[in-house]
């Protein structure tokens, strides 16, 4: 398939209305819109990915209940973990969340609780700092409102992805994994290549100091310490190329699994029915599951 028909084959899906929609903050576009699971707890059991009551699976650390809510931990529970979902459009105001709600309502169906944050962008009261604050804030929210079990699993899509990196490396964030997708893993690259006609410096502020403002955000530079990180990106990827996932990887080797997807795209992963899309479900399966 073609980037434009992968393109097209996202962008025509009809959006999905949530369950629920909670804001987080004044601004139109501080809200998160919430996918309730369709399947039953003892569907996800079944197939042997229940944790063990009082397990931190993502680390291997045995945790009583108790000691978990003293460091302000959700309780383990039977069920998978909520997945907060990160949007991308290099930042813009002109793409929002819509497109990625077939994918969000579709991992409903698949059990999980799910959460598709929205957040100020470049063009409509966003960019740094406010973008970056956003999605922290919204990710607060999407665990006070639909706390799943454990830690969520943060996934974001292109520049989703960054902000799900980003985020994950924030002091205070506490995410059991980040799942990104076709990231912009490393924004002094990005930059480098000019992608989308300039993004990086729309979204960080053009100017003197735009480099030590490229390293204050990058992927790269920061890591999320002790947070296991899957990439999944297509090597025909006209958008993000995968040099630069394969950069950040090359950078965090031992928290860092990258999965190429060969012959596929920028939106492939995260559209419903397609092969590459079921195999992100597949590692979100085994990521809220371990």
């Amino acid at each position: 398939m073609s980037a434009a028909d992968e393109e097209a084959a996202l962008l025509g899906l009809a959006p999905v209305a949530p369950d629920r929609t909670v804001a987080y903050g004044p601004h139109p576009d501080q809200i998160v819109d919430l996918y309730l699971p369709r399947a039953a707890e003892d569907t996800w059991a079944a197939e042997g990915e229940r944790a063990p009551v009082g397990e931190r699976v993502a680390d291997g650390e045995r945790r009583t209940d108790e000691a978990r809510a003293a460091d302000g931990a959700p309780a383990q529970g039977a069920g998978p973990p909520l997945v907060v979902l990160l949007h991308g459009g290099f930042w813009r105001a002109a793409y929002d969340r819509r497109h990625l709600s077939p994918l969000a309502a579709a991992l409903a169906t698949q059990g999980l609780p799910v959460a598709l944050a929205e957040y100020r962008r470049v063009g409509a009261g966003g960019g740094a700092p406010q973008t970056f604050d956003d999605v922290t804030a919204g990710l607060a929210a999407a665990v006070r409102e639909l706390p799943g079990s454990g830690y969520p699993v943060l996934a974001g899509h292109s520049a989703g992805g960054q902000l799900a990196l980003l985020a994950a490396a924030r002091p205070g964030t506490r995410v059991s994994r980040v799942l990104a997708v076709a990231p912009v893993a490393d924004l002094a690259r990005a930059h480098a290549l000019g992608l989308s006609n300039g993004a990086v410096a729309e979204l960080l502020g053009d100017g003197p100091g735009l480099a030590e403002r490229i390293a204050a955000a990058d992927p790269v530079c920061h890591p999320p310490a002790g947070v296991p990180v899957t990439i999944l990106h297509g090597t025909d990827d006209p958008d993000v190329p995968i040099d630069l996932s394969r950069r950040y990887a090359a950078h965090s080797p031992g928290t860092t699994d990258l999965r190429e997807l060969p012959g596929v795209g920028h939106y492939g992963p995260v559209t419903p029915g397609s092969p590459s899309c079921h195999t992100l479900f597949a590692q979100l399966r085994r990521t809220c599951s371990t």
